[in-house]
């Protein structure tokens, strides 16, 4: 990715369903007038979701995603597939359900209208193959009659598509809002072997350009030079945002009367989940010795021997309370389907996945009754700053 590429998680995310043979993949390639797609006759060419950045006009910055046929009833093969297909709705923004004009609306097609509903995900029911004959009357708004074959009605599926992903409400902020023109906003950002080279990692990035957006200033510096900076500044800053793997060395240089968070705490507000995580990390005093814990990550990359998520935390978490627990680990897009012996779950930042999957984890893990925290969350709890490092919320936590 490059430094002007709106991140994946900031993409409105849009996914085409429906049955084998019902031409998703037909449809993806005229919405998209590209042949992102492998075309075929032959039912179930699409085996896995395929995902797509791209620039979608009249929506903007979208990720695309082809899905296998949800009919696939080719053994457990094709089971994997139905399930890798329902999984897909928990980061889906707009669903798109393809249907065969000519079949019309089938029992699986309208089970998943309704789980479109169930997950409150916005969604549209685009009839195919429209050049076939077999029109029919349309019921509601959500429908919409296309071929891809011909391009009928495809420029009108693309607005109505924009049209219904407009968002409601203002979109909240990172950390803009906790700002005013002309404040300082000091960013701590350590430079570790795990640091990509030539490049800050993706949430600095954004916090960097939030804090531009709300027309102050951001000054960067390593965990070494703090305490120089802050004595030289010449102006208290109205903020210091530090890495979580620094926030003891960094409260400790901070003075009280300037706010203190950590770039992993800002993404549990713009996610959505900060209070939920703030109950969760306050659950560590009650687990026992052989407890589960599920340390996960949104993103996958090469670990370094020092990693946070699976040697670090784990590490400081057994220090911290003293028991012996046990730890589990997932990432990318994978999670835990069976949280059945899970204590706590300590998720990371989640910067490479969209408010909608990152609400769909926490809610999936309170339908479990499992608590459900996050890395800087949790690490500000066990060193005794969680107080300070959310008060600049005010007391409002969402």
């Amino acid at each position: 990715m490059s430094l002007n590429d709106t991140p994946s998680s900031e993409r409105v995310h849009i996914g085409f369903f429906g049955k084998r043979n019902a031409g998703k993949s037909s449809i993806v390639n005229a919405v998209t007038g590209q042949p992102l797609s492998i075309v075929s006759d032959v039912k179930g060419t699409t085996t896995d979701p395929v995902y797509k950045s791209m620039e979608l006009l009249p929506v903007g910055p979208v990720v695309i995603i082809d899905t296998p046929g949800y009919d696939d009833d080719d053994g457990d093969l094709g089971q994997m597939r139905v399930q890798k297909c329902r999984q897909v709705l928990n980061k889906t923004d707009v669903a798109v359900l393809v249907v065969d004009s000519a079949s019309g609306m089938s029992k699986e097609d309208e089970e998943f209208v309704a789980l479109f509903k169930e997950k409150g995900i916005k969604y549209i029911v685009a009839f195919n193959k429209a050049d076939a004959g077999k029109t029919g009357a349309l019921e509601d708004e959500h429908q919409i009659m296309v071929s891809a074959k011909t391009g009928f009605n495809i420029k009108e599926l693309k607005e109505k598509i924009a049209e219904t992903a407009v968002v409601d409400g203002p979109k909240r902020r990172l950390v803009g809002d906790l700002l005013e023109p002309s404040d300082f906003v000091v960013l701590v950002t350590p430079i570790d072997s795990a640091a990509p080279k030539g490049r800050l990692i993706l949430p600095q990035q954004q916090t960097i350009r939030d804090v531009l957006d709300a027309d102050a200033t951001a000054i960067v510096v390593k965990e070494t030079g703090l305490a120089h900076t802050l004595e030289n500044l010449g102006k208290k800053p109205r903020l210091v945002i530090t890495d979580s793997q620094a926030f003891k060395t960094v409260s400790e240089q901070t003075p009280e009367d300037i706010a203190l968070t950590s770039f992993s705490i800002l993404f549990a507000r713009y996610k959505g989940i900060l209070k939920t995580a703030v109950e969760g990390a306050r659950t560590l005093e009650s687990l026992k010795d052989s407890d589960t814990i599920l340390i996960s990550e949104g993103c996958t990359h090469h670990r370094q021997c020092d990693d946070i998520g699976t040697v670090k935390l784990p590490r400081w978490i057994t220090k911290y309370t003293g028991k012996d627990f046990n730890f589990r680990f997932t990432s990318g897009t994978g999670f835990a389907d069976d949280l059945s012996d899970i204590k706590l779950i300590v998720h990371c930042g989640g910067c490479m996945l969209n408010e909608k999957e990152m609400r769909w984890r926490m809610k999936y893990a309170r339908e479990q009754n499992v608590p459900f925290t996050n890395y800087g969350i949790l690490i500000a709890y066990m060193q005794g700053i969680l107080e300070r490092s959310i008060a600049v919320f005010n007391g409002v936590l969402e």
